[in-house]
């Protein structure tokens, strides 16, 4: 199989006002045609970051200071100008977060789609697509200002426009983090279902795991800008083995039972100033040890996945786990 997306080594970092922030500080990550990968994390593990870069829609202060990315075979950071519009144009999707920040206020969505699908669209072409987004009255819709519509039907209409032009790449950053909990799983599914029935690849950046859980194959857990544990959805959230990846399961609110306490993780994600010689969660890990504080993980495949931990599968590993 294929990939759509190949990423090696890349390291993103921003300028600020304080000096330079590394958001992504070597990462490693494939992307095979047709998959469905969520990449999940805290805020400030990198997620949106990465999503952002495979279109090279990072802001102004943020560049490239190492690595590969490529996209459809084509290398996001080397292109032209025009190389990058078509590939934008006709190679990707994007989902964001607030569909009335995607959307413009001052353009009908009839016109808005019209736009999205690149040709002199028939009212009944951008009927068509809106019903495909699961919209009941396509025609109102259509004629419809953002702001006459609820939130999930504009996130609706934010897909229908993603996957107009038959995109091979669909980025949903946090696409459900700003609907009501009744409606999240609805749009969620609707964008899996245009995914699977276009064939394309899809990324979901998203800090709820009880989600992804139930639409991903392939699960990506970002900490401290890099990828600490992917593989398959089953044995990532079913058996972890990055200690991140347990904590980040044990804060997660969605599943606990009646007076079941959520276990937070202690301290707060790392700012990095540059390349960060050790593991960047050593600091709220349960398990560390001296090595953890000297040694920078590198990627090995433990239990059937790629994991970044220097004691994943040791002893002291094994007694978390078991606790």
């Amino acid at each position: 199989m294929n990939n759509i997306v190949s990423c090696e080594d890349l390291v993103i970092t921003y300028q600020s006002s304080n000096g330079p922030v590394r958001a992504l500080d070597g990462v490693d990550l494939t992307i095979a045609e047709g998959e469905t990968l969520a990449i999940v994390g805290e805020s400030g593990s990198g997620k949106s970051t990465l999503g952002m870069a495979m279109g090279r829609l990072l802001p102004s202060e943020a560049g490239r200071e190492a690595g590969r990315l490529e996209v459809d075979g084509m290398p996001v950071f080397d292109m032209a100008r025009d190389d990058l519009r078509r590939l934008r144009r006709d190679t990707l999707g994007f989902v964001f977060q607030n569909p009335m920040v995607a959307l413009d206020p001052t353009m009908r969505i009839g016109r808005q789609m019209q736009r999205a699908m690149g040709r002199r669209a028939r009212a009944e072409d951008i009927h068509a697509l809106l019903e495909r987004g699961e919209l009941d009255d396509p025609e109102r819709v259509a004629n419809s200002f953002p702001h006459q519509l609820s939130g999930g039907m504009a996130q609706r209409v934010v897909v229908a426009m993603a996957i107009a032009r038959s995109p091979r790449l669909l980025i949903a950053d946090e696409p459900t983090a700003s609907l009501d909990a009744s409606i999240q799983d609805k749009v969620i599914g609707t964008l899996c279902r245009l995914r699977k029935e276009s064939g394309a690849s899809l990324v979901i950046l998203s800090h709820d795991v009880h989600m992804i859980a139930r639409h991903a194959d392939r699960v990506a857990v970002m900490y401290g800008g890099r990828i600490v544990e992917q593989g398959t959805t089953a044995r990532v959230l079913g058996a972890p083995v990055h200690p991140y990846t347990r904590a980040l399961l044990k804060a997660a609110a969605g599943h606990e039972k009646p007076g079941e306490w959520l276990t937070p993780i202690p301290g707060t994600p790392p700012l990095l100033t540059g390349r960060c010689a050790a593991c960047s969660f050593e600091p709220r890990c349960s398990v560390s040890r001296d090595i953890c504080r000297s040694s920078r993980p590198k990627p090995r495949t433990v239990e059937e996945r790629e994991v970044l931990c220097l004691l994943a599968g040791s002893e002291a590993e094994r007694k978390e786990v078991a606790q």
